[in-house]
């Protein structure tokens, strides 16, 4: 399975930024507990502790804004867990400390009656010493997070919550395929996930150089690779695709610019392109992304990478709605099953948010800024 990562923030109020050195290394250390259908043993064969798989008791925490967090919020979707496990949302900009519950009423989620997600793992463990991360799932009762290791919790959802999948849910992780999809999606974690941030964090030229060759060689693979099939694995969708999915969903609006990877767009890339486009267009990957949080987390929290915090306008976001003709390429989105239902109320991603805009509104960009200062 891929080492975890989590978009982060710092615990210490001087924080010197999120270039730190040369190189960039990501803190994979994390909350491993898994909440699973049988939790008689108490922990599993790596020694993590167990929780049961109970509808109502927790609460899924994830930012649009973040990819390794939207990736909790499309597969809950697709497999229809909206019914069991409820989800707070934290705005797209936060201070040094925590992300923050800016956008519900009076600041606090509505569910958990907290401001600062730090609140909940200083209730798990008080100082909590690392980065407060998105996912996170939260014992409601307690007010304390249960796990904060996203790789695991999608695998799990998939796995360990099958009572409570709706019915036509598709196998995003069948158990015939999951020695491709482990190795097809930790390519694309070291190589891709992580490494838009190699070449946005790094600190000297040398490691930047290095990091983008190694991106854009792991993209020339993806590009290859789907030149001939509709999806990552089998026919079907899988969990290696919603791995790859938040990733080049980020990547004209933020990552090209942003983070430097510019050698060329996504929508420069024939197959990648397409195969995004096809996933957008799928019910469960576009309806979750929301591109004005998405522009403004990385642009305005970022500021040792954008000192001026300026979000930009562009890219035109309106290819995404474009044919992408995948279909000629055979598969089927969900296999045997049927896609999601409609977006639950309160749920969906604002007007404006998607491909027809993606452009923030001046209030918006003010709450943005607004979410720097925490208290």
């Amino acid at each position: 399975m891929e080492q975890q990562a989590a978009e982060k923030t710092s615990t210490d109020k001087k924080s010197p930024g999120y270039v730190t050195g040369p190189e960039f290394n990501r803190d994979t250390n994390y909350i491993d507990d898994r909440i699973v259908a049988d939790a008689a043993a108490g922990t599993d064969e790596q020694g993590r502790p167990l929780w049961p798989v109970e509808p109502d008791r927790y609460r899924l925490v994830a930012a649009r804004a973040c990819p390794w967090a939207n990736r909790t919020m499309i597969v809950r979707r697709l497999l229809g867990l909206e019914p069991v496990l409820s989800l707070g949302m934290p705005g797209p900009t936060h201070d040094e400390r925590s992300w923050i519950f800016d956008l519900d009423p009076d600041g606090k989620d509505p569910v958990l009656g907290i401001h600062f997600l730090r609140d909940a793992y200083n209730a798990r463990i008080p100082d909590y010493p690392r980065g407060v991360t998105v996912p996170a799932i939260v014992e409601v009762s307690s007010g304390k997070v249960v796990t904060n290791d996203f790789a695991q919790i999608t695998l799990d959802f998939s796995t360990e919550w099958t009572a409570y999948h709706r019915d036509g849910a598709p196998e995003l992780y069948p158990e015939r395929l999951r020695g491709e999809i482990d190795e097809v999606a930790q390519r694309v974690y070291t190589e891709v996930n992580n490494g838009v941030y190699r070449c946005g964090f790094a600190g000297s030229q040398e490691a930047y150089d290095k990091a983008y060759d190694r991106l854009f060689t792991a993209l020339d693979w993806l590009e290859e690779r789907l030149s001939g099939q509709r999806y990552l694995v089998g026919d079907t969708i899988t969990e290696a695709d919603v791995r790859l999915f938040t990733t080049l969903a980020r990547f004209d609006p933020v990552y090209h610019g942003h983070f430097k990877t510019n050698r060329q767009k996504l929508s420069e890339f024939p197959a990648l392109w397409g195969y995004a486009r096809d996933l957008f267009q799928t019910p469960g990957f576009g309806d979750t992304t929301d591109f004005v949080q998405i522009k403004q987390h990385y642009y305005v929290v970022h500021g040792d990478v954008n000192p001026t915090r300026i979000v930009p306008s562009g890219p035109d976001l309106r290819g995404w709605l474009s044919e992408h003709h995948r279909e000629q390429l055979g598969g089927r989105p969900f296999g045997d099953g049927t896609p999601p239902g409609p977006v639950p109320a309160g749920e969906q991603v604002p007007t404006g948010h998607g491909p027809e805009g993606g452009i923030p509104t001046p209030e918006e960009t003010a709450q943005a800024l607004e979410g720097l200062k925490g208290d």
